[in-house]
């Protein structure tokens, strides 16, 4: 308690004083005194627990010092590469040089063995360098500072990816480590023209942010977009890549996302090969695609790991599934509201027997379940997964059955909201899902005040605004609105990978072609062609014609 005591009297002390500002003056110079230089640094840098300041005699003959983190720094490496090396003494002394710009590069080309490194003479860019990982050497009578990178930051092991869940693919997931994202990058694209850019985001967090591209492939027009609105960003913090997205998309205020994360380098490598941007941020396992547009959140990696006639399938399914979690809950209100007589005349009767003795109006009726199970999946997320898993299954066999039997509700009406949450986890992006899932609320309003004029008047609208929507300049809807023939190969359904030559026409890709066009013909022949004779014969042009041609 005492030690805690004193350093509150300190502290108070420092603030009553206020004779020294945050940092120091952009204009400041480090000295030659190194005494002075490390108390600059250390007020700058505070009492931190973690700060290590080390006196030693360079060479055996010169005062010097280094200062750290011990937090994120190596100290092995430190002791083996560093600290050991500048404190030997040589067996020939005189080739040390004595001039103090001879002694730094000395000790840069002959004595440090650290890869990456630097040197600094502003005193005010000394701290944010020795937070980021690195140590800096000061030396006695040097108006300059080495540093050298021996950053290492506990980092959990590489897994298979929690929020999207895959049948046939790789294992493989981002994690929170820089490095080990662009590593994971690295080895998927192991070309030249493979770029990344970094730059630190965050006036506090220094969080460093990279931007991706494949150059000949990603339009240039759309990496200067994407890097002039990083360079808008002057935020405090950059904590998540969560932060990054809501600065730079188009429309904030619309319930659909216009970025799109994914923790998979697959998809991330895919995306880049197709003219996109990628975008990392230290601390995150997330990955930002853009431009990211309608059609995306709706695929995912099983329709191309597939064969094209089963991905078509499940894709054409998730559609299906993705208006029936949208539409249903309305379409129910209304018919059930203003116009039973669509129904059959026994299911009508069915469901009104269903009804009877329930005191709330269909409309009434519908959001109280549907609340309830939004409720319900809300604390299914944030519960531990083994207790999440039980009450999941648990609270919905008891609530659906408690509000039937207290008649408080329908069992059609159960059946409905249990169908449309089954539907609503069809849907592969979290974030569409959650727009899906507020849309649905106003359209059930909407049913429940005009029936199926009022679903028809929401529909028009969330049309509406989806085909005002773009992304980073392209619209949102494409190839759908504005109709685009060549990709509508990869919208709705899945076409063969042969019929797919040519990248996004929307993206604009300075080298549009991504499949050589005897590719399929080659495989094909060997179906026909005698072993040993494929080699003899040329390609011939069987895809003359058929039109496809992305």
């Amino acid at each position: 308690m005492e030690d805690w005591k004193q350093k509150y009297l300190s502290f108070k002390e420092k603030q009553n004083k206020q004779q020294f500002s945050a940092s120091p003056a952009k204009e400041v110079k480090l000295g030659i005194n190194l005494k002075q230089n490390l108390q600059d640094i250390q007020q700058v840098l505070g009492e931190d627990g973690d700060l290590v300041v080390r006196q030693f005699q360079l060479y055996g003959r010169q005062d010097a010092a280094i200062i750290f983190l011990s937090s994120v720094v190596d100290e092995n490496q430190l002791h083996e590469y560093v600290l050991k090396p500048l404190m030997t003494e040589p067996e020939d002394i005189s080739v040390i040089p004595s001039a103090m710009d001879a002694l730094a590069d000395y000790i840069w080309n002959m004595t440090v063995h650290v890869a990456k490194g630097g040197r600094l003479s502003e005193l005010y860019a000394l701290p944010g360098t020795i937070i980021q990982g690195n140590v800096a050497v000061l030396v006695e009578g040097m108006n300059q500072a080495l540093y050298f990178s021996l950053r290492q930051i506990e980092k959990r092991s590489i897994e298979q990816p929690q929020t999207e869940q895959i049948i046939r693919g790789s294992r493989e997931g981002f994690i929170e480590n820089l490095e080990s994202n662009l590593s994971l990058l690295r080895y998927r694209l192991q070309t030249p023209d493979f770029r990344v850019q970094t730059c630190p985001l965050g006036v506090r967090t220094q969080s460093q942010a990279a931007v991706c591209f494949i150059e000949g492939i990603a339009e240039p027009r759309l990496i200067e977009e994407v890097l002039r609105r990083l360079s808008l960003i002057e935020a405090d913090s950059i904590i998540d890549a969560g932060y990054i997205e809501q600065f730079i998309e188009d429309q904030p205020l619309s319930p659909f996302p216009q970025v799109q994360p994914t923790e998979r380098p697959d998809k991330t490598t895919a995306a880049l090969l197709e003219g996109r941007v990628i975008i990392l941020v230290d601390g995150s396992p997330f990955s930002l695609i853009v431009p990211a547009l309608f059609n995306q959140f709706f695929q995912t990696l099983d329709d191309y790991n597939e064969r094209f006639i089963v991905g078509s399938l499940i894709r054409i399914i998730r559609l299906i599934a993705l208006m029936f979690s949208l539409f249903f809950p309305a379409l129910y209100v209304a018919v059930i509201s203003f116009n039973p007589e669509l129904m059959p005349t026994e299911f009508a009767v069915a469901i009104s027997g269903g009804r009877a003795g329930v005191p709330f109006p269909a409309v009434l009726e519908v959001l109280i379940m549907e609340i309830s199970m939004e409720v319900l999946r809300e604390a299914t997320i944030r519960l531990p997964q083994m207790i999440g898993g039980a009450l999941s299954i648990v609270g919905v066999l008891v609530v659906g059955q408690a509000a039937v039997s207290a008649g408080l509700s329908s069992p059609t009406t159960v059946v409905i909201v249990a169908l449309t949450t089954i539907g609503s986890f069809a849907t592969p992006a979290y974030n569409a899902a959650i727009a899906l899932r507020m849309l649905r609320f106003p359209l059930i309003l909407l049913a429940g005040l005009f029936g199926l004029y009022g679903v028809m008047i929401g529909t028009i609208f969330i049309v509406n605004h989806l085909l005002f929507l773009e992304s980073f300049g392209v619209p949102y809807m494409i190839p759908y609105m504005p109709a685009k023939i060549r990709d509508m190969k990869d919208a709705l359904v899945r076409a063969p990978l042969w019929w797919m030559r040519q990248r996004p026409s929307f993206l604009n890709a300075p080298d549009p072609t991504r499949l050589a066009r005897h590719t399929p013909q080659t495989y094909t022949e060997k179906i026909f062609t005698e072993e040993g004779d494929l080699d003899e014969q040329p390609p011939h042009n069987h895809d003359a014609g058929r039109g496809g041609h992305r």
